[in-house]
């Protein structure tokens, strides 16, 4: 699959899911129409990013239930840098998110506009959420074509685990939340980088906040800012 960068930009693991017995709703609104803004801001908690969401269609499938889930990426001076769209499928108990939606807009940026070939592991959700419950890593290779010269970058997101049950306050109000740890390490031309992240999820809503720490200093955070279902 080759595809340009500018149609497959997404933040880095906030899509969050469960599923409950009967249906795919749960810790993400699974429903036509649902909208939800993330906004992401820097260590100085300024504003640098806004992704706005949509699920513009659910429909079944032999492969089971599947969302299609478009956004857009705006930078800190409200200009359009992207959009995106991408599917996630609920099936066996669990929900699965396409790999790409592990790409960050901060993280691409510098590629925008070059072909690129990925490939990968999606991001599975079991059916429920309980504190101590570890869950799948994930991984994710790109190989990027630009002016004859090819680059491999490695991404792996690894130790998931719900660590504890906490409330949060937003601009788009006040949940019950887990709190999703993970660590992610990524690779490319010789050099690499590990972040840390904590993610809180909230039932029917999905991602409220998240938190990136790079050597135990928080380098930037992400809020849901706007939410309707």
């Amino acid at each position: 699959m080759k595809i340009k960068l500018s149609f497959l930009i997404a933040f880095l693991c906030t899509v969050q899911f469960a599923i409950s017995q009967n249906d795919c709703n749960m810790y993400y609104p699974l429903k036509e129409g649902a909208k939800f803004q993330i906004t992401t801001y820097d260590k100085s908690k300024k504003p640098t990013s806004v992704l706005d969401y949509k699920v513009i269609n659910v429909k079944n499938t032999a492969s089971g239930k599947v969302a299609t889930i478009q956004g857009s990426v705006r930078d800190k001076k409200d200009k359009m840098v992207s959009e995106l769209e991408y599917e996630v499928t609920c099936q066996d108990n669990k929900l699965s998110i396409d790999f790409e939606s592990m790409l960050s807009p901060q993280l691409l940026a510098q590629f925008k506009d070059m072909d690129y070939e990925i490939t990968g592991t999606n991001m599975d959700w079991p059916n429920d959420l309980s504190v101590g419950q570890d869950l799948p890593d994930s991984n994710m290779n790109m190989k990027i074509s630009m002016a004859g010269m090819n680059m491999n970058m490695d991404m792996n997101v690894t130790n998931r685990k719900v660590s504890g049950k906490e409330k949060v306050t937003t601009p788009a109000g006040t949940y019950d939340c887990f709190i999703i740890s993970h660590d992610t390490s990524v690779s490319m031309m010789g050099t690499s980088y590990k972040t840390s992240t904590k993610q809180w999820v909230s039932k029917g809503v999905g991602l409220v906040k998240q938190e990136d720490t790079q050597k135990g200093k928080v380098e930037s955070t992400s809020m849901l800012t706007a939410f309707s279902n």
